[in-house]
């Protein structure tokens, strides 16, 4: 009896020791995607590489560097329109972004309700959702195709839509993909009262953004216009070789430097009062 007691106690301490002491399986990191890549996931440009962007960006500016360098023989006013020219393409993408966003608030109310409408039917809740692929908002049929065609291959209602909000970046439409995976999971028995309300939600939301953009837009684009206006002057100073010569000098560089950095600073500023926040993807 005293063997078996031991024994027990050995055992005992072998595994309080063995919770402490042996090392555990690292967990797996999900590493989160960088600002490029949510920026063009964003745009709809998920096909677009991070490596192919950049490399667009910088050759953009390389040849229009090179076409000033021919046309005004100055370096720093090549330099500082070449890096104008590199900045061109991520602010055409993050307006296409934010013009898709825009898009896809005005329609996701519509949505919302087909797939309340669908669900008092009698429609199981994939399907609702993949109904959406013929009936619903042109801009969102074809990430709803996809995700009928994806559930029909797999019969997987979760994966499915995990590709759905990939596919779409949108925080609205987080929030929406996460409410059908609670619903299907838990039961959809408040699912009708759930969409409803979200739909209240998301056009009370859209109304006053609305609003608030139409009386803040002329910040945003006078800002845009107090910074253009000198480089569009610079620009066409380049033509007179006499005047634009004279930024070839250190005096001239470093005028160009400071107005280059005071335009960018004044901007970051006058964008950031004027423009109202963008919600945040928190479940993406």
């Amino acid at each position: 009896m005293g063997a078996l007691v031991g024994l027990l106690f050995g055992l005992g301490l072998l595994l309080v020791w063995s919770a402490f002491f042996v090392p555990r399986a690292p967990r797996p990191v999900t590493a989160s995607p960088g600002r490029t890549r949510q920026l063009l996931d964003r745009a709809g440009l998920a096909t677009v590489g991070v490596h192919g962007f950049w490399t667009m960006s910088l050759g953009a500016g390389a040849s229009v560097a090179l076409v000033m360098q021919a046309v005004t023989a100055t370096p720093p006013v090549a330099l500082v329109f070449g890096a104008m020219a590199t900045g061109v393409p991520w602010a055409t993408v993050s307006a296409r972004g934010r013009r898709r966003q825009r898009e896809f608030a005005l329609v996701w109310p519509e949505v919302v309700d087909s797939l309340a409408s669908g669900v008092r039917a009698g429609l199981s809740l994939p399907e609702a959702v993949s109904a959406l692929g013929e009936r619903g908002p042109d801009v969102l049929r074809p990430a709803f195709t996809d995700f009928a065609r994806d559930y029909r291959a797999t019969g997987r209602f979760g994966p499915a839509l995990d590709r759905l909000k990939m596919q779409l970046a949108d925080p609205v439409g987080d929030r929406v993909v996460e409410g059908l995976r609670i619903a299907r999971e838990v039961g959809g028995g408040e699912l009708g009262r759930m969409l409803r309300n979200l739909s209240a939600h998301l056009r009370d939301d859209e109304r006053i953004r609305a609003e608030l953009e139409s009386r803040q837009a002329w910040t945003i684009n006078g800002a845009r216009l107090a910074v253009a206006a000198p480089w569009v002057v610079l620009l066409m100073m380049a033509f007179r070789s006499d005047a634009i010569a004279t930024f070839g000098s250190p005096a001239g560089t470093v005028v160009l430097l400071i107005g280059a950095a005071c335009c960018v600073v004044a901007y970051r500023v006058m964008v950031r009062v004027g423009r109202l926040p963008t919600e945040q993807r928190i479940l993406g």
